[in-house]
């Protein structure tokens, strides 16, 4: 049967056929949508781990119990389960085990666009990446198969075009496949020094045996058309070629880790002039290099942002098709948090405290950006807490004017270890935990302060405050943002308190509300237009002439604007008048 599947769905569907019995995963754009897809499937059991860590070390477990097992997560998600992943290559398998890191070139939603083959280079594993939304389903199979076969986890590398874009997949059968049975063995699963030792030689052994496998698999293809040009290429870069490049021949590589030299040297033997075509990191042309292969690559193609059709027929002096329409240069629209964001009450009130704010991951970064610029930083999922603490021990000033502001679920992710080390080491540190019940910037997903688990079953809810009291923490207050009073005055105790203390900022996410309160309106005999309304950013406030409206459409009453007002000139609809 034929369907139109996005890369993630097709990775989805993939799972399901080569029959997988766990798949873990936390919430990050490219990847989310692979679990969610997933849990259409009930064979497989599925579920949001509270990080990518975690989520690993889960499915090697179900893998050491015959079980094959997924894990999904975005690019920067593997820092995060590095330390696991480095040490399973080591151990290997026993069922089988895939990880799809979703890589983001260009940084569509990131912050930063790392190159993840390398973490396959690193780990010595086989690497994988599909073109399309087939190869992305059909991969998926493959892997689980190299892995069982060579006793180790493969890395199946995505990236955003890949992960969103959909296209026509064939959908197999169900297949079937017993547990492997599992059978105590110590110098295999226990790495202590004189274990690892051992299993390093297998891990190398493995390396070589893996290379001839991709000779002799058919997986990469050799497609020989004029010869003058000769292009190495993989994943959705693929693409570009075929429409930058019609006539030329092209390796597409589906193994990119680890190399087959045979193969390379008889592509390349065979074509006059030779080129590696790959987004981000010279990573094949870096390999192929070394063998003395003369091979151009990154000095005509950039090492940074998403390639296309365009920049590849520049790279090689080609004219650009006359039939594409260049649309006019429109107005820049950034990002900005919806209306009624609780995040916005209360990143204006700290920016009227005149706080320095070391920021986190989540809808909040955007906090960062004008007319809030609340921010000062933002570096990785649960580094707010640790760089307050850092600030506050570098200078003790720092320590009353300096909040960590972090989102219920990133907290959740990896904000209690900072936290704790505050609490250890006392240091006077003041945490702003924005608690908006859900995972709100990845799409809404649940985590464990929701009480919802993937599969929508109600399970226990993480209490905050009680976790936080647990970790030492003495002052603990919950507020609602939207009070701006109450907020300002709970922030301003914790400064005070001298030790670590929290702010628990807790209203729902605007979107997961149903209901809405009624929308305000200004009124124009009061309004002197002095824009202190502007300032919070929301969209639905705007200047209108002389003075500002407020779109009656986008407005959800959060009242943040009518509590700032300086002349009362903001107030509900239909009291305009009264």
């Amino acid at each position: 049967m034929k369907e139109l599947l996005s890369g993630n769905e097709a990775i989805a569907c993939g799972a399901y056929e080569a029959n997988v019995k766990v798949a873990t995963a936390y919430p990050g754009t490219p990847s989310t949508e692979i679990l969610e897809s997933i849990i259409q499937y009930p064979e497989i059991k599925a579920q949001w781990s509270p990080n990518e860590k975690v989520a690993l070390e889960v499915a090697i477990g179900a893998s050491l119990a015959g079980a094959r097992a997924l894990v999904a997560m975005k690019h920067v998600g593997l820092n995060v389960a590095a330390d696991p992943w480095m040490t399973l290559s080591y151990t290997g398998v026993n069922g089988g085990l895939v990880l799809v890191s979703a890589d983001d070139p260009g940084m569509h939603s990131s912050q930063n666009e790392q190159d993840n083959r390398y973490y396959a280079k690193m780990a010595k594993v086989p690497l994988l990446e599909p073109t399309d939304s087939q190869e992305a389903k059909d991969f998926v199979g493959v892997a689980f198969k190299l892995s069982e076969t060579f006793e180790t986890p493969v890395l199946l590398r995505t990236t955003t075009r890949v992960a969103h874009s959909k296209g026509p997949v064939t959908t197999g059968e169900y297949r079937w496949t017993p547990l492997v049975s599992y059978a105590k063995e110590p110098q295999k699963w226990v790495m202590v020094p004189a274990y690892a030792r051992l299993r390093h030689l297998f891990v190398e052994a493995r390396l070589e045996d893996l290379a001839d496998w991709a000779w002799k698999s058919g997986l990469n293809k050799l497609e020989f058309r004029d010869k003058t040009i000769g292009v190495i290429t993989s994943g959705v870069t693929y693409q570009y070629v075929r429409e930058a490049l019609p006539e030329a021949s092209v390796l597409k590589l589906a193994l990119t880790y680890p190399l087959s030299e045979k193969q390379i040297r008889l592509f390349a033997e065979q074509v006059e002039q030779l080129y590696v075509i790959e987004e981000l990191d010279p990573f094949l042309e870096e390999q192929i290099a070394a063998w003395g292969i003369p091979v151009t690559g990154k000095t005509i193609i950039p090492r940074t942002g998403e390639l296309s059709v365009q920049m590849i027929q520049k790279a090689f002096g080609l004219a650009q098709p006359t039939h594409i329409s260049i649309p006019p240069t429109l107005a820049s629209r950034p990002p900005v948090l919806c209306a009624g964001c609780p995040h916005r009450a209360s990143l204006y009130a700290l920016k009227r405290l005149g706080l320095k704010v070391t920021g986190d991951i989540g809808c909040y970064t955007l906090g960062a950006l004008p007319p809030l610029t609340a921010l000062d930083s933002c570096v990785c999922m649960g580094a707010s807490i640790g760089m307050a603490s850092g600030m506050a021990l570098a200078d003790q000033n720092y320590a009353g004017n300096t909040v960590a502001v972090i989102g219920d679920s990133t907290f959740l992710h990896t904000g209690i270890q900072g936290l704790l080390d505050a609490v250890y080491n006392g240091t006077n540190t003041t945490v702003i935990i924005l608690d908006n019940r859900t995972t709100a910037m990845t799409g809404h997903q649940d985590h464990p302060g929701t009480g919802v688990t993937l599969t929508q079953t109600k399970t226990k809810a993480v209490n905050l405050s009680k976790l936080v009291e647990a970790l030492g923490v003495e002052q603990v207050q919950i507020v609602d943002p939207l009070n701006q009073e109450k907020f300002k005055n709970a922030v301003e105790e914790a400064l005070a308190f001298p030790g670590p203390a929290v702010v628990i900022a807790r209203r729902p996410c605007i979107l997961k509300i149903k209901k809405t309160a009624t929308p305000y309106q200004v009124d124009p005999t009061r309004c002197d237009s002095c824009h202190t309304c502007i300032q919070i950013g929301c969209p639905a406030v705007s200047v209108a002439g002389c003075h500002v409206a407020i779109n009656q459409s986008a407005c959800v009453g959060c009242s943040l604007c009518a509590q700032i007002c300086p002349q009362g000139a903001i107030m509900k609809a239909g009291e305009v008048d009264a």
